[in-house]
């Protein structure tokens, strides 16, 4: 039987593994091209989004894409759009005073509320609105810091909240038979957003979802039910990120990042935490080779093809192009610790050039006689005199979205999180923070919530399977935590 085509228009920005990973799961033949003629004639056609509205609609006008796009929306021809590209149909984009979108969707994207954690980084509720007959309610994946707020006409939606209301996603053209729509804009990347998003993908290519994909979707939905988004939520779903420590294409974990000792294989513990329930992945490269790096490559990439949940990668990360190679073979995000020490900048262009919410700032900190904290770096081998809060809010400035905190005194101890740290520092950044070292007991993790933490990162408990991610997710919504079940 001959896969069905996905035309995927390149805006020279956007990581394009994710997406590809999709189709591959799903029996889907990806085409990525920068070809308008070949946009025009798709019989489906998807526009990605990660980076910035101004560069991307550069790039998308240079070849007469834009037109091609406009044309589409305006035919009803089957298109869909994810995260920035459902932004570049509309009109303008308050991230890009004075370009002008593709304006095929008569809506004006605007900056979410200055009082708001941004980006907003994780996991949301999706609910659809009374008469939305496709998008069903399900916890998405967002990494967005701009939004739609007002139902363009002849459009129907699916909303969320994180501070205030926003649209999910927007659907137009609607098939008599079938019930799909030609038009599907999603403002949540499906792509990252496991079972649910890839059975929303199967479903507006004409896919029938196999058995595995419905059980799954099946108990997503019951748990989806339970509630409805709340007015009040400034913030999203609490993540859980099993960390794996990769050297020599195999998982490994020490004390206070020393002795090591083999943990498994990345492709099948990640896998396995996905089963679980985990959030993300965070992958660490502590390779010591040119040619290990290379391996970790291999391993990234590997990872990538099995997963449907973010990746996000760190490690021997020294300029824009490593960052680019990582995210070419499948990272979603990535994390620069040692080289945002020596070179702020790196921070400042790596946002520029991938978007605030691919970037993070690793911070490995080790408590003062004083009271304080002190960055360290290589692999917390060499203290730099650097106060890790103040380091955190600059990091914040330079454009980071988010702060992996690791505190060297707990790492691998099974003692917890460094509560204070977490909180300083979550006060001070204004970001998003990942707690790191230390957390083995569900207590621990309750804990780092409670302190301030949007996401709690664990490896040794995990990895040795004394603590499932399942479990811990129950336990944390038994005590008020929000988390996607």
């Amino acid at each position: 039987m001959k896969k069905p085509i996905l035309v995927v228009a390149s805006t020279g920005a956007a990581n394009l593994a994710s997406v590809v990973a999709m189709c591959e799961r799903t029996g889907v033949e990806p085409v990525i091209t920068k070809d308008p003629a070949l946009a025009a004639d798709a019989e489906k056609l998807l526009l990605p989004g990660v980076g910035a509205f101004g560069a991307a609609m550069e790039s998308l006008a240079a070849g007469g894409m834009d037109r091609v796009l406009a044309s589409r929306i305006e035919k009803r021809q089957p298109t869909m759009g994810i995260c920035l590209g459902m932004q570049l149909f509309c009109k303008t984009s308050q991230e890009a005073p004075g370009v002008a979108g593709i304006a095929a969707v008569p809506a004006r994207v605007e900056r979410f509320s200055p009082r708001l954690a941004l980006p907003q980084l994780g996991w949301n509720r999706v609910s659809p609105c009374p008469v939305e007959g496709f998008v069903e309610a399900g916890w998405a994946y967002f990494a967005n810091s701009y939004r739609i707020t007002e139902v363009p006409e002849g459009y129907s939606c699916a909303f969320s909240t994180y501070g205030e209301r926003f649209i999910a996603a927007l659907t137009a053209g609607f098939d008599a038979e079938s019930g799909i729509p030609a038009i599907l804009l999603c403002q949540f990347h499906p792509e990252l957003s496991g079972a649910w998003g890839q059975r929303l993908f199967r479903r507006w290519m004409g896919l029938k979802a196999d058995s595995v994909e419905i059980a799954a979707n099946e108990g997503l939905e019951r748990s989806d039910r339970i509630s409805d988004p709340t007015p009040s939520s400034n913030r999203t779903a609490l993540r859980i990120l099993p960390c794996l420590d990769i050297k020599g294409g195999r998982v490994v974990k020490g004390t206070k990042f020393q002795n090591l000792v083999d943990s498994g294989d990345p492709v099948e513990l990640a896998a396995r935490y996905e089963a679980e329930g985990a959030d993300e992945i965070a992958l660490l490269d502590i390779s010591a080779t040119i040619e290990e790096r290379r391996t970790v490559l291999d391993s990234v990439a590997a990872v990538r093809k099995r997963l449907s949940i973010p990746i996000s990668v760190g490690g021997g990360i020294r300029s824009v192009e490593d960052a680019e190679r990582l995210l070419n073979a499948g990272a979603d995000r990535v994390s620069v610790n040692s080289a945002a020490v020596r070179n702020p900048e790196l921070v400042r262009d790596l946002a520029e050039r991938f978007g605030v919410q691919c970037v993070i700032v690793a911070i490995d900190a080790a408590r003062k006689a004083d009271g304080g904290w002190e960055v360290f770096i290589e692999a917390g081998k060499k203290g730099t005199g650097i106060d890790a809060v103040q380091w955190a809010k600059r990091c914040a400035a330079l454009g980071a979205g988010e702060i992996l905190l690791t505190s060297i005194d707990r790492d691998g101890t099974g003692l917890g999180y460094d509560e204070e740290l977490i909180a300083a520092v979550a006060r001070a950044s204004g970001i998003s923070v990942i707690a790191s070292g230390g957390a083995t007991q569900i207590p621990h993790f309750l804990k780092g919530a409670e302190a301030g933490a949007n996401a709690l990162l664990g490896a040794g408990a995990f990895h040795r399977g004394e603590l499932s991610i399942r479990t811990l997710k129950q336990s944390l919504s038994a005590s008020s935590m929000e988390v996607r079940l």
